[in-house]
């Protein structure tokens, strides 16, 4: 990974998001260090992280929940991701997946880590995983890191300073049209209140199959967003707003030229119900679309 030029064990809570999260949009200023410096701090971690993921198979594999799993090198990366960000932004709170929230608390900003986006894709040996990395202060993240190990690439963003990829500006699709546009889903829902949230992912499979070039189901939400930052794909639709997944994404895709938004049109926040990323030509069918699904899906 380059920076770009110039500029609990059994899980997490169930709203870890700290109470400053509904706070003003602009959010309290990112001190002491600049984002720049910050943005090295990001990819030094990410750096660790890749050396970590790479370094062995998953050995211990267990559920933490209904088939979700966590794995020893899960556990490893939050670890030394968290010890080294304590050390370099002591200032700086840190909400990780595996083990929640650490640090300052209140306004303070806060890292949001998630040390293997596609730990379930990870434990059957499929490359597709990331570990994601945001920078948080108010409601939305100021900086993003995504690192993809097996595929040895690593993203960036800073606000206002655009996305890179290994040091090269990345922008969106300029796509227009559904039939040109590759779209992915998240993951189908487990646990309580999975069989609604399925009949709308369901309801969008149809719709879209009926009229996109393709539909994908990549099982990372961080390559999703980042893959939708480079262009790679159009659009993609999550079901679900968690600001360790979510949240680096996020901020890569808008620092490329694209949307994220929620549920309601409204832009994506860490608050946001959904998470729907898109390139500007396809916006208006990917809204319209979502909202039928969803329709229908209350129809039953």
């Amino acid at each position: 990974m380059t920076v770009p030029p110039a500029h609990p064990p059994s899980g997490a809570p169930a709203d870890p998001r700290p109470e400053s999260a509904s706070g003003s949009a602009s959010g309290p200023a990112v001190p002491p260090q600049s984002l720049p410096e910050l943005l090295g701090v990001a990819t030094e971690a990410l750096r660790i992280a890749r050396r970590i993921v790479r370094s062995r198979l998953p050995g211990a594999i267990r559920a933490k929940g209904d088939r979700d799993l966590v794995t020893d090198i899960d556990l490893a990366v939050e670890e030394a991701v968290r010890e080294f960000l304590a050390r370099e932004t002591p200032h700086i709170g840190f909400l990780g997946e595996e083990h929640g929230r650490v640090g300052p608390g209140g306004d303070a900003p806060w890292w949001t880590l998630d040390p293997v986006d596609g730990t379930s894709n990870l434990s059957r040996g499929i490359p597709l995983c990331g570990v994601s990395l945001a920078l948080v202060s108010g409601r939305d993240a100021v900086l993003a890191a995504i690192d993809l190990p097996f595929l040895e690439v690593g993203f960036t963003a800073a606000a206002g300073q655009g996305a890179y990829l290994d040091g090269e500006r990345i922008h969106v699709a300029e796509t227009r049209e559904p039939s040109d546009a590759v779209v992915s889903i998240g993951d189908f829902a487990v646990g309580p209140g999975a069989e609604h949230n399925n009949r709308v992912r369901l309801n969008l499979l149809a719709a879209l199959g009926a009229r996109v070039h393709r539909v994908r189901m990549l099982g990372s939400a961080a390559i999703d967003l980042a893959w939708v930052a480079q262009g790679k794909l159009d659009a993609s639709i999550i079901l679900s707003n968690l600001p360790w997944d979510t949240m680096a994404g996020v901020l890569l895709v808008r620092e490329a030229g694209g949307a994220v938004l929620d549920r309601d049109g409204g832009d994506h926040t860490v608050d946001s119900a959904i998470t729907v990323a898109v390139c500007p030509g396809l916006r208006e069918y990917v809204m319209a679309t979502l909202a039928d699904a969803y329709a229908k899906a209350a129809r039953g």
